[in-house]
């Protein structure tokens, strides 16, 4: 395989470089999963620690997997959190008569995945991202529909947090206008310094 890529292997080094994948970074964690903010726990792919060295920076591996859960968990479990006493609400208890319409859910569900997968992919563009602006809005409009028709049920809340978080994939991609770690379109290839700042100013209503 090197030599197809006119590497000798008896006589070359193979070249090794980090793939965008290491360099996306993550939120800053310790190896207990703690973060700067209280109560916030990062483990791996969301979290940047150094476990595994300075060019890792996000892994589901098996050791940060298993020993930043465990040391995670462990706080978690010794610690007296302040917690706010939250009504508990029957939402399993709805007057709504079941109409055995998952296939609905099913359906959105898929059509979610896909639109993401092929328009917000790891190629993008501003076309591709108002298209599936426009394909999300649709889908967010049948679940809403569905929503008040059917009883309350664990993948009707996941596929309405599901459109929830493709909304704000595509509005953040359309709103950054240059390519950066995994974050690449087209429209504009390069990045810029003004959108190196630690928080951003964008408001509702800028695109």
């Amino acid at each position: 395989k090197c030599l197809q890529f006119n590497i000798d292997i008896t006589k070359d080094m193979i070249p090794v470089v980090p793939a965008a994948h290491y360099n996306c970074g993550g939120i800053k964690a310790k190896v207990n999963g703690t973060t700067d903010i209280d109560n916030l726990f990062a483990v791996g792919e969301t979290a940047c620690t150094g476990f595994h060295g300075a060019n890792r920076l996000a892994s589901n591996s098996l050791l940060e997997g298993a020993v930043m859960a465990l040391k995670a968990s462990n706080i978690i479990k010794n610690s007296n959190f302040n917690q706010e006493t939250i009504p508990e609400l029957d939402y399993w208890e709805s007057p709504v008569t079941l109409k055995h319409e998952n296939v609905i859910i099913n359906n959105n569900w898929d059509e979610l995945r896909r639109t993401m997968w092929n328009f917000v992919g790891i190629v993008r563009s501003d076309r591709r991202l108002k298209y599936a602006l426009k394909r999300v809005n649709l889908i967010e409009e049948e679940i809403k529909e569905f929503y008040y028709e059917n009883p309350v049920s664990t993948n009707l809340l996941e596929m309405r947090n599901l459109i929830i978080n493709a909304k704000i994939i595509i509005y953040s991609a359309l709103w950054r206008k240059e390519s950066r770690g995994i974050h690449y379109t087209i429209d504009y290839p390069e990045s810029k310094k003004e959108y190196r700042t630690k928080y951003s100013s964008f408001k509702k209503g800028d695109l």
